[in-house]
């Protein structure tokens, strides 16, 4: 099985650090993976996103233009790779940045109020975390354990209370993805 994604959002988000895990864990569980980021010129605050491929069998390029799934942490993200999504995907978008619908009937669409989540928890900086649960409980893409371990080798000495922040932040997105 191959599923590609993208995620996008603004510089600062994020959004990278999605795709970043997301194919860290595929490549610990054995698949084969890919991660492709690109940015605008600004880093925080500027336009961001990251193609990954994570797959049973070799991928032949890196490159995504028809996501199966698409995390939408912007509005500007829904309306420029929204449209792509293939049939049967999913996108996940941060509802408090989206006011806009995309409206497929093709697609599973979960909005969920992302920075809201992460400013309940007590920093912003994990919204990115929330959609990153999600994915794990709607797809099963990887698994929950290879994400929590990788964060504890990142964080635990690094910023013990942003690992346990994420931690929850993950837990939230399992939760809304589970309903």
């Amino acid at each position: 099985m191959k599923t590609e994604l993208i995620c996008s959002g603004f510089g600062g988000q994020g959004s990278l650090t999605v795709g970043k895990f997301l194919a860290k864990a595929g490549m610990q569980e054995d698949k084969n993976v890919s991660w492709l980021p690109s940015y605008g010129p600004e880093m925080r605050g500027g336009t961001a996103n990251v193609s990954a491929v994570i797959s049973e069998k070799p991928i032949a390029s890196p490159l995504v233009t028809h996501p199966d799934i698409l995390i939408a942490l912007n509005q500007p993200s829904v309306d420029k790779f929204g449209p792509n999504i293939k049939p049967g995907g999913l996108m996940i978008a941060n509802e408090d940045m989206c006011p806009n619908k995309l409206n497929r009937d093709d697609i599973d669409e979960i909005y969920a109020p992302m920075s809201t989540i992460a400013k309940e928890i007590g920093n912003l900086k994990v919204l990115n975390m929330v959609a990153i649960g999600i994915v794990l409980e709607k797809t099963k893409l990887v698994n929950y354990d290879t994400i929590e371990k990788d964060l504890i080798q990142f964080l635990e000495k690094k910023n013990p209370k942003l690992l346990k922040l994420n931690l929850q932040a993950i837990k939230k997105g399992m939760e809304i993805a589970g309903y």
